[in-house]
């Protein structure tokens, strides 16, 4: 599978924020009362939002490098290039997440010649946990998020630019 990468424009970003996805996956939902304030988040520079798409230019997903891949509450001192990732609804539990992911991490280091990634994860999230273990990344921490019983876990992949994934 190959995926191109565009910044995020308005029309790909209203799309994202009406997605819905089913439980317990529905926490990544956007609220619908928040648009003011998420639209021009996702579209902010600063953030670094890019939209996924597939061969034929069909939005399949959207990825983020910076400090929008980051929860409150974990140790993010050591440097690396932290990853937020999400794919449309209708495209999860299809057995993709590596393809995704790899694509997502790939375009990282190319973009920002990374040579440590991050990716913060939901403790429930298994699914997302199993795909970025299979490219190697290792979890260095478990932690709950400020203010909450949310439980997160973070994964590093070292030595981006001398092991290639696989």
């Amino acid at each position: 599978m190959e995926f191109k990468f565009c910044p995020l424009t308005k029309n790909y970003a209203l799309a994202i924020l009406a997605w819905q996805y089913p439980a317990p996956y529905d926490v990544y939902n956007f609220k619908e009362n928040n648009l003011q304030a998420d639209l021009p988040y996702l579209l902010e520079p600063q953030h670094a939002f890019f939209a996924i798409l597939n061969q034929q230019g069909e939005l399949e997903g959207y990825c983020s490098f910076g400090s929008d891949g980051r929860v409150p509450g974990g140790d993010y001192s050591e440097p690396a290039l932290d990853i937020g990732m999400g794919i449309k609804p209708d495209l999860i539990g299809q057995g993709n997440g590596k393809h995704y992911a790899m694509a997502v991490a790939r375009y990282g280091i190319q973009r920002y010649q990374a040579t440590q990634l991050r990716v913060t994860i939901a403790g429930f999230n298994q699914r997302a946990q199993r795909v970025w273990q299979s490219l190697e990344f290792q979890t260095v921490e478990l932690f709950y998020k400020t203010g909450s019983r949310e439980k997160f876990i973070v994964m590093v992949r070292c030595n981006t630019m001398s092991k290639p994934f696989s």
